[in-house]
């Protein structure tokens, strides 16, 4: 994995705005909460962006935390890889975030697997001619030659990273099956859908009501009013 150096002009721009995104007192609460919901004797990350990115980059964390959120025997993620490969790694984070779907945060709310990757170029040089690399983020041909390598951009939006777990954190305190392990009011509950249904004769009555958009005709009268087509009386 190559550096791409730092970042000028408009490049630079676009990622300070993104970086100025970034909470670090959200940090505190979401290491907190991973740590506690996952139950598992998981090392406490130093403060800051770099060391929340690394702590969450190679997916082992993201996997037990979603797995954790299900009952005993139906977790969605059975087997949790602790590879060094780059490309494991990417494929075990677009596990969880097919997981978190599932689970209910909306599309909208999930980040991209190389929101979590350093901005640098991929390289990737297979170690064999038969070796079969396979992601749903950066689809590769499926037998590399051992003389090919390549390149792939990625970009990093840990404040993405952050929504996205706020969004798991809300779904979880809402779902309120038993499963959330922390304070309830580390995050907000979602707004429940409340249908409400009417019967035929409610529906009938409703239909003899006018609404208050339309005027109000109570309280009205013709007193004092003069006929039509009767002259004005001026006193």
């Amino acid at each position: 994995m190559a550096n791409r150096g730092p970042s000028y002009g408009l490049s630079r721009e676009v990622q300070e705005k993104i970086e100025q995104k970034y909470d670090a007192d959200l940090e505190n609460k979401l290491v907190d909460w991973i740590i506690l919901q996952c139950a598992e004797d998981i090392e406490h990350p130093p403060p800051g962006r770099a060391h929340f990115q690394k702590w969450l980059m190679d997916g082992t964390v993201l996997c037990k935390l979603i797995n954790s959120l299900y009952p005993p025997g139906q977790e969605p993620i059975p087997k949790i890889s602790e590879s060094k490969m780059a490309f494991k790694q990417m494929e075990q984070i677009s596990q969880f975030l097919k997981a978190a779907e599932v689970y209910g945060v909306r599309t909208t709310d999930i980040f991209q697997t190389v929101d979590l990757w350093e901005d640098t170029l991929l390289t990737i040089t297979p170690a064999a001619e038969s070796e079969r690399v396979s992601t749903t983020e950066f689809p590769v041909p499926t037998a590399i030659p051992t003389s090919l390598k390549l390149q792939l951009p990625c970009r990093k939006d840990m404040a993405a990273v952050q929504r996205t777990l706020m969004a798991l954190g809300s779904v979880a305190v809402t779902k309120d099956d038993g499963c959330y392990r922390g304070e309830p009011s580390w995050f907000h509950r979602k707004a429940q859908q409340n249908r409400r249904g009417f019967s035929e004769e409610q529906l009938r009555q409703g239909q003899n009501v006018i609404g208050l958009q339309m005027g109000s005709n109570k309280g009205a009268s013709q007193a004092g009013m003069t006929g039509y087509g009767m002259p004005r009386q001026i006193m």
